[in-house]
């Protein structure tokens, strides 16, 4: 399975108000693991950010003034994202400018839709069904699933879509210990576990068999609680010829 976690940052909060998009951040999973298929791109909005969101992002006109427009890089990005499940933290918000711009490109033809060649998890939605009544901001997913973003002092298009990635796989990483409640952590605000994640290239384990001894001797402990239960031993009704030693 393809899917893109994409983040985006603009000249301010409004489409509607003639405000555009400026970078493009996006991270590629395949099967759930991250891969080295990145894509990042920043665009000159031509027209002014806004003060408040350079706070936000520190993205200033100077720094964009060679940048390309959107209608420039479109195919690359279209091609990039087209096919693939796009996980977004409040998709509304950056469907919503990349559907603008597509819109603006498009004059005054049908324009093309981002939900019309990828489907789109929001991981607002998911976090607020996860946690319902508690902050649901990237930020505090972070502190909640011990996700690392200490580099985050400002929003950042390929940065947040990195973040998000490590939260939304954590998120939807299903229990991760026996005997866990996953709503504790949750409903009292602690911590989840740190994950841990192995190099896929580690040497493999090695696989230790049982001796003929040792399986002699579970085969008659076997036995023995089947005698003392009148029949009730649960590893002999669930065992098959296939497996017995």
């Amino acid at each position: 399975m393809r899917q893109i976690v994409l983040d985006t940052e603009t000249t301010g909060l409004e489409p509607a108000e003639g405000h555009r998009v400026i970078e493009i951040g996006c991270v590629e999973l395949i099967n759930r693991r991250k891969t080295d298929n990145r894509y990042r791109q920043f665009l000159n909005p031509g027209r002014a950010i806004d003060a408040g969101a350079v706070e936000v992002h520190g993205i200033t006109n100077e720094m964009l003034a060679d940048k390309p427009r959107f209608q420039d890089i479109a195919k690359d990005l279209l091609d990039y994202i087209r096919g693939a499940e796009l996980v977004i933290h409040n998709a509304t918000f950056d469907v919503g400018f990349l559907n603008n711009e597509l819109a603006l490109m498009a004059g005054a033809a049908t324009p093309l839709r981002i939900e019309e060649i990828c489907a789109v998890v929001d991981t607002l939605a998911l976090a607020r069904g996860l946690h319902p009544g508690q902050k649901n901001d990237l930020d505090s997913l972070c502190r909640r699933y011990s996700v690392d973003n200490s580099t985050r002092t400002l929003h950042g298009a390929l940065l947040d879509a990195e973040i998000l990635a490590d939260v939304y796989l954590a998120m939807t990483g299903g229990q991760t210990g026996l005997f866990e409640d996953p709503r504790g952590p949750a409903i009292a605000g602690a911590p989840m576990p740190e994950i841990r994640r192995l190099d896929p290239n580690r040497p493999r384990l090695p696989v230790i068999a049982a001796s003929a001894e040792e399986s002699a001797a579970h085969q008659a402990w076997l036995e023995d609680i089947e005698k003392q239960s009148g029949g009730k031993c649960v590893w002999k009704q669930l065992e098959s010829p296939n497996t017995r030693q």
